[in-house]
């Protein structure tokens, strides 16, 4: 830490500005579950490219992380946030004017790229910055800053639509992005200090370490599915499931969009509290997410059976449960020695990513095999489509179990 800088200025100038990039991410993250509809009227789109144009924004993320993790020990968590932001506002900006698919996809592309490093440049920043002992409160703060994000691209999205078109939004998205990035670039100081940076064979050797790693590959799947899962479906499907079977008119969608995003925004500090508490009695990390899955699964099949009895209450539960497999990047960090702990959770990012790239546009095609009616696509549509990630879910956590039994 600084020591010419008080916790409390720290606080204010490093946490603020990074939680203000991972709360645009989030919103960029899930704002086209709200504005999928308008979108699709104003350029044709099937479930498909909805899909596709959705989910591109997670391969591009993904893809990115690798390089990313080997610019953030380079150049800095603030410089490299700064710049990435830039691209997400470019992309805010084309598909605020787009008029085929292909510059809505170019466009969502930019924005995954953009914001690729907001969390994981807001958990380096931290550790640089401050105690050990802060980093579970603030590592919560930054993700809770998300859940809002989320929050905030559900009802007061659709509320906005009543003055404004989905364009505009974009384009006051782009001008927000741009507002983050400069402000990281000025208020956000240097960090204190240098490590000589390892050359990029060692870097690169380090991460062959990652992925050589039996308990790695015992935990990367189930973290895959169950965030790939979980970003497909509040991201995208979940407003279409609360409308076509649920029944729910265009503000019940909006709704529960809501309920789901504050249920998460509650699960990513909440699961954080449990896993500390939990710690005190010697019940590990690891235990914790496994039961946070557990009941992510039950939620998943609830879905995939069309109970849409009671949505608000799932919506809120699937949010909270959902959150919970932020816990796989405590789990991952646990097997490797401290310098190894962000290309770990990098490593863990790119297959997530990457993964749920593939479950929104998979989905998507899953659902487009059905004809879409005026009020949307039958049940039996979510039925198939979410039985998908309710069945991987199931296999990679009995391919998880020793890890969960036997944690390190």
């Amino acid at each position: 830490m600084q020591p010419s800088l008080s916790l409390r200025v720290l606080a204010l100038r490093v946490l603020a500005p990074f939680a203000a990039g991972y709360f645009l991410s989030y919103l960029y993250r899930t704002v086209n579950a709200v504005l999928a509809p308008m979108i699709s009227k104003a350029v044709p789109l099937d479930a498909g490219d909805l899909g596709l144009m959705t989910g591109v924004y997670f391969l591009a993320f993904g893809s990115f992380q690798l390089p990313l993790g080997i610019l953030l020990d380079r150049f800095g968590p603030r410089r490299v946030e700064a710049a990435l932001l830039l691209f997400a506002a470019a992309g805010s900006a084309a598909f605020s004017v787009a008029q085929s698919a292909e510059t809505l996809i170019i466009g969502r592309a930019l924005v995954g790229l953009g914001v690729s490093a907001c969390l994981m440049a807001a958990l380096k920043a931290n550790v640089q910055f401050f105690p050990p002992a802060k980093l579970p409160l603030f590592n919560g703060i930054i993700l809770s800053a998300g859940g809002l994000g989320a929050v905030a691209a559900t009802a007061p999205v659709q509320a906005a639509l009543a003055f404004v078109d989905w364009r505009t939004i974009f384009v006051v998205l782009a001008f927000l992005t741009v507002a983050a990035a400069v402000n990281l670039f000025l208020v956000v100081p240097d960090r204190h200090g240098s490590a000589v940076p390892e050359s990029l064979p060692q870097q690169l050797a380090e991460v062959g370490r990652i992925y050589r790693d039996r308990r790695f590959w015992r935990l990367l799947p189930v973290g895959v599915v169950s965030q790939a899962a979980f970003m497909a479906i509040q991201g995208l499907w979940a407003g279409p499931w609360l409308r076509d079977v649920a029944g729910l008119p265009a503000d019940g969608v909006a709704t529960g969009l809501t309920a789901m995003a504050a249920g998460m925004a509650a699960g990513f500090l909440g699961w954080g509290v449990i896993a500390e508490r939990a710690g005190r009695v010697g019940i590990d990390p690891a235990r914790v997410l496994g039961g946070g899955l557990a009941l992510f699964l039950i939620c998943q099949a609830l879905m995939m059976a069309g109970l849409g009895a009671a949505p608000m209450v799932l919506a809120v539960v699937y949010g909270f449960s959902g959150a919970s497999s932020t816990l796989c990047y405590v789990v991952a960090t646990r097997g490797f020695s401290p310098h190894l702990a962000g290309r770990a959770t990098t490593s863990l990012n790119l297959g997530m990513f990457m993964g749920a790239f593939l479950m929104q546009w998979g989905l998507g095609a899953v659902i487009g095999m059905w004809p879409k009616s005026e009020i949307g696509w039958p049940a039996e549509a979510f039925t198939i489509a979410f039985a998908v990630p309710a069945v991987l879910l199931a296999a990679s956590m009995v391919w998880a179990l020793p890890l969960l039994r036997k944690p390190a």
